[in-house]
């Protein structure tokens, strides 16, 4: 929930029904159906400035495009196995186009993820080791992360960074129960989100600012978007788990399998009360996992899910337009309207 919002109105997650917390956060944005209107009306529009889109993979691709080959020389490991499984799992279109240390938490974070949740396949990819080796596999490449930290030499970057670690397990423990009380079962979800997602993102754009710029204001700047732009972008993944088939990597309804409520689904509480019940086995009775996603299909679950995404995104690009006019800030806010518009 963007903190400002909280700031604002004085208000207490837990005392406001989901359908009116929507509504309490929409003075936050002056309209949340398009961040680039939005962005034509701060005082850095591109509409006042003459400048081109700019976009946000082209304007990163000089810096990060060795990342991958870094990440594969830093992973080089003695024993044949373990260096088969460390690159296999690097081995996917994307991943070369991620920060290093934050790209190989996020990819341990997907190994051991794929364990807990039972998963068989990760982005198209099979499981081939199984979870023992898997899991060494994971530890394996935090390892490496802790090395690769050392190296920095910054004690505020380590610091920063591994936080997102403890956050991921925090995240874990948070999706393994659910409360019986709809509106604190929402602020879970949030924060769940915020730990299992966002927080890699915030910190990553914390910790790249310590080492580029002494200014607290601009580190904190770049903590805030990173959080903002991370939640939208799960509210987004939890929206497509419904509206999406195949092009995302995972089937659709992957959530409810794993029984799991997303936003979507706490939505759709609102108007079907019987999902509590649903969700609160984890949708382990026969049938629940063919009705739920026709629950949710039913009700405005997807629209208030997105809506409250385009909120995040708002509140993101708030932050980042503190900074001065610049084709990284303005790639950033572009970034942002990705985040909405994406379809996988």
């Amino acid at each position: 929930m963007p903190a400002q919002a909280h700031r604002r109105k004085g208000l207490d997650w837990s005392q406001i029904p989901y359908f009116n917390l929507v509504k309490h956060l929409t003075p936050a944005c002056p309209n949340v159906y398009s961040i680039s209107q939005f962005h034509h009306t701060t005082p850095y529009s591109k509409t006042h400035t003459g400048e081109k889109y700019t976009d946000p993979f082209k304007l990163g691709w000089r810096d990060l495009k060795g990342l991958y080959e870094d990440i594969r020389k830093v992973l080089l490991i003695s024993t044949t196995e373990l260096k088969e499984m460390s690159e296999y799992y690097f081995d996917v279109k994307g991943k070369r186009a991620t920060a290093l240390i934050a790209g190989m938490i996020h990819t341990a974070s997907l190994v051991h993820d794929d364990v807990t949740d039972d998963a068989s396949s990760r982005k198209g990819k099979h499981k081939i080791w199984g979870e023992k080796k898997a899991v060494l596999a994971g530890d394996l490449i935090l390892s490496v992360v802790s090395i690769a930290g050392a190296q920095i030499g910054n004690a505020t970057d380590i610091s920063i960074l591994t936080q997102v670690i403890e956050d991921l397990v925090c995240g874990e423990f948070l999706q393994l129960g659910s409360k019986e009380n709809e509106n604190e079962r929402f602020a879970q979800y949030l924060e769940k989100t915020f730990k299992n997602t966002a927080s890699l993102i915030a910190s990553s754009g914390k910790a790249v600012s310590v080492l580029g710029c002494p200014d607290p204001v601009v580190h904190e700047i770049g903590y805030q978007y990173g959080k903002n732009v991370g939640i939208a972008f799960q509210l987004i993944d939890d929206v497509l788990d419904f509206t999406s088939c195949s092009n995302i990597g995972k089937p659709t309804s992957a959530d409810v399998n794993l029984g799991l409520a997303t936003g979507p689904v706490l939505s759709a509480c609102q108007q079907f009360p019987e999902m509590n019940a649903m969700i609160m086995r984890w949708f382990s009775l026969p049938g629940d996992v063919d009705r739920a996603p026709q629950y949710v299909l039913q009700t405005d679950g997807v629209q208030q899910t997105t809506y409250l995404a385009q909120q995040y995104c708002c509140e993101a690009v708030r932050e980042i337009s503190k900074l001065p006019p610049s084709p990284e800030r303005d790639a950033l806010i572009q970034l942002s309207e990705i985040v909405l518009t994406r379809h996988k």
